[in-house]
């Protein structure tokens, strides 16, 4: 699979970035995607996770009320 900075990638691309072991890799996957953060589908054996755009502009947005100043 061609791996795209903004596409999809397999769970073994993802894995393949970092330096800590798959079973890591595997639940900060979960954990993106119950946050619903990520889209997972399967693809024959392999899981194909991409960012959500539309969850990740929300938590942007939630983040950036931390940048504000407390007087508005």
């Amino acid at each position: 699979m061609t791996v795209h900075l903004r596409g999809a990638m397999t769970a073994g691309d993802i894995a393949g970035r970092f330096a800590h072991a798959w079973p890591t890799t595997t639940r900060h996957l979960r954990v993106l995607v119950d946050a619903g953060l990520l889209r997972h589908e399967r693809q024959g054996r392999n899981h194909v996770y991409a960012v959500d755009q539309a969850r990740l502009v929300l938590l942007t947005e939630w983040l950036g009320w931390f940048d504000r100043s407390p007087s508005g």
